[in-house]
C-alpha cells in the first residue's frame, strides 16, 4: 500500500490499521464511496481523501489508522453498482484489509443514458476522483453563488447560483460569471440578474433549483427557465429535509413528514404542466453544503451518439431524460423517448405501448402512470432486481404522461420518474388546465404581498414588483385561455 494511502488519526496504542481494496468485476482497483462508522456512529475520515459530512471517496484503495472497536461500512458508486455492507472488529493492532468486488447492476452508457448532477458546491481540485467513484458523466461545479465568488480558469464547467429570498436559480453553460455579490435579500430581483445573463451569453442554461420556491410563477412566467429540479437538495440519501425553508409551504396535514416534502414536489410539477408549460425535469443534490454525496440525486440524458456537453444539454432541452436517487428507469412510449410529443385526430383515442425497463435496488412494489396529474395505471412490481413491462393505453385527452416509481423507504423519498411525454388531439394542441393556472395566479398573489411587507423603501419596491405584476398578468391571461377544468 503506497504512503498516500495512508490516513493519520488518533495515534494511540490501541490504534491499527483498516485497509480497504475495491476492486471491479475483473479485479481491478474501482473508484467508489465508503461510509465507514465507529461504535457510536461517528463517520470516520480517510486524510488526503475527499471527506463530505459521512463519507469519503476514494480510487478504489484507502488505508485508516483506527482505534480498537467495531466499525461497519457502506460501500457505493452510483445508482448502477451493488451496495455492499458490513462490519470489520479491530481487536489489537494487527492489520486489517476489507478487499472486496462492487458488481456493476446496469451499464446505462451502454444503452445510451448519461448522468449528470447540476447542484454541486464540492472543490474543483475533488471533482474528477468524485465523478469517477460516483460513475457520473457530468458534473459542473458552482463556483459563484450570492457574495461568493471563486470562479477560476479551469476545464471543468463551472455554474453560478442566485439563491435569495425568492428561492435559488442555477446559471450553467456561462463562460464567464455574473456580478451577484451586491444583490440584498429581495433587491434586485432576480430577473434582473436572467437578463443579464441571457445578454451576456445567450446560450446560458437556467435552471429553476427547487419547484416550491416563493418566485416560481415568476420564473415560470417569463418563459426564460430551462429545466427544473424534480429530484432536488430537500432529497438526502439518509433522511429528508422536512420543511421548504423559505419556499411555499404545503398542507402537512394533508402531506406529513417525512416523506411529504417529496410529495409535494411532484404535485407542483404536476401542475406546472397541466398549466401547459412543457419544461423538464433535472437533478441536483448540493453536495458541499447539503449532506448529499455528489450525484445522489441525478438526470439521465439519452443521447444517440457519444457523450459531449452540447449534445447531453440538447437531449435535456428535449426532455429526452428520467430523473432518479436510486431507481433506474427507462421509458420508451410508441417506441419514442421523453419528451415525445404525439398527435392524432380528434375523436379517435390514441393508442399508446409503453415498453418499461426497470432496474433496481430499493424495494417497488409499483410503478405509476401518470397522466395530467393523475394516475391513470398501476404496474405491480416483482421483487426481481431487473423488471420489463409492457403496458397499452388508450390516450383520449390531450396533455402529458408520465411514469414514476417510489421506493418503499421511510426515511427519505427515493424515486424515479420520466419527463413527460406529451399528447395532442386534435386542434387542441396545448391543454391548459384552469384549476393549474389558478394554483399559480393565487400563489403569485400571496407573494406579491410578501415582497410588499419585505421592501420599504417605495422604489425598490416597485423595481421588484414589475415582474411580479407581469406574471400576474400571465397567469390570469392562462385563466382566462384554460381549456380543461
Amino acid at each position: 500500500m503506497t504512503a498516500w494511502l495512508l490516513v493519520v488519526g488518533l495515534i494511540d496504542a490501541d490504534a491499527a490499521k483498516l485497509s480497504f481494496e475495491i476492486e471491479d468485476e475483473e479485479g481491478r482497483l474501482l473508484p467508489c464511496r465508503i461510509h465507514l462508522f465507529d461504535q457510536d456512529e461517528k463517520p470516520q475520515r480517510a486524510a488526503g481523501l475527499p471527506f463530505w459530512r459521512d463519507h469519503f471517496v476514494c480510487p478504489g484503495a484507502a488505508g485508516l489508522e483506527l482505534l480498537t472497536g467495531r466499525y461497519r461500512y457502506e460501500i457505493e458508486r452510483g445508482p448502477e453498482h451493488e451496495r455492499l455492507t458490513g462490519e470489520v472488529a479491530i481487536s489489537d493492532q494487527s492489520p486489517k484489509l476489507v478487499r472486496l468486488s462492487l458488481k456493476r447492476i446496469a451499464n446505462l452508457r451502454g444503452e445510451g443514458w448519461y448522468s449528470a448532477d447540476l447542484h454541486i458546491h464540492r472543490p474543483l481540485s475533488q471533482v474528477d476522483l468524485l465523478m469517477q467513484a460516483e460513475d457520473l458523466d457530468f458534473a459542473p461545479v458552482i463556483t459563484w453563488w450570492n457574495r461568493r465568488d471563486h470562479w477560476e480558469p479551469h476545464k471543468h464547467p463551472q455554474a453560478g447560483e442566485d439563491e435569495r429570498e425568492g428561492g435559488a436559480l442555477l446559471f450553467h453553460r456561462m463562460s464567464r460569471p455574473i456580478d451577484i455579490t451586491k444583490s440584498t435579500r429581495e433587491v434586485p430581483s432576480p430577473m434582473v440578474y436572467v437578463e443579464q445573463a441571457l445578454r451576456q451569453n445567450p446560450g446560458v442554461w437556467i435552471d429553476i433549483e427547487k419547484p416550491f420556491w416563493w418566485d416560481v410563477p415568476v420564473w415560470l412566467a417569463s418563459g426564460k427557465m430551462q429545466s427544473i429540479g424534480v429530484a432536488n437538495n430537500h432529497m438526502w440519501r439518509s433522511r429528508m429535509l422536512p420543511s421548504e425553508a423559505w419556499g411555499r409551504a404545503r398542507d402537512t396535514q394533508r402531506l406529513p413528514p417525512p416523506l411529504g416534502n417529496g410529495y409535494w414536489t411532484q404535485e407542483i410539477y404536476h401542475h406546472i404542466l397541466n398549466a401547459g408549460i412543457r419544461i423538464p425535469p433535472s437533478a441536483g443534490s448540493a453536495s458541499g453544503v447539503l449532506g448529499n454525496p455528489l450525484g445522489y440525486n441525478r438526470v439521465y440524458v439519452h443521447l444517440d451518439g457519444a457523450f459531449s456537453e452540447p449534445a447531453w444539454w440538447d437531449g435535456l432541452a428535449k426532455g429526452n431524460c428520467f430523473v432518479t436517487n436510486g431507481p433506474l428507469l427507462r421509458v420508451r412510449a410508441n417506441g419514442r423517448l421523453p419528451g415525445a410529443v404525439f398527435a392524432a385526430e380528434a375523436g379517435k383515442p390514441l393508442g399508446m405501448k409503453l415498453d418499461v425497463q426497470l432496474t433496481t435496488l430499493d424495494h417497488l412494489t409499483q410503478l405509476e402512470v401518470i397522466q395530467n396529474g393523475r394516475v391513470i395505471q398501476v404496474i405491480t412490481c416483482t421483487t426481481d432486481r431487473d423488471q420489463s413491462h409492457a403496458i397499452d393505453l388508450k390516450i383520449n385527452r390531450s396533455g402529458w404522461l408520465m411514469v414514476r416509481g417510489i421506493a418503499e423507504n421511510p426515511k427519505t423519498f427515493r424515486f424515479a420518474s420520466t419527463a413527460p411525454f406529451y399528447v395532442e388531439l386534435g386542434q387542441e394542441k396545448r391543454r391548459i388546465s384552469k384549476a393549474s393556472s389558478r394554483f399559480f395566479l393565487d400563489w403569485v398573489n400571496e407573494r406579491i404581498e410578501r415582497v410588499k411587507a419585505n421592501i420599504t423603501d417605495k422604489s425598490q419596491q416597485a423595481e421588484v414588483l414589475r415582474s411580479h405584476e407581469s406574471a400576474r398578468k400571465f397567469w390570469q391571461k392562462r385563466v382566462r385561455e384554460a381549456n380543461a377544468d
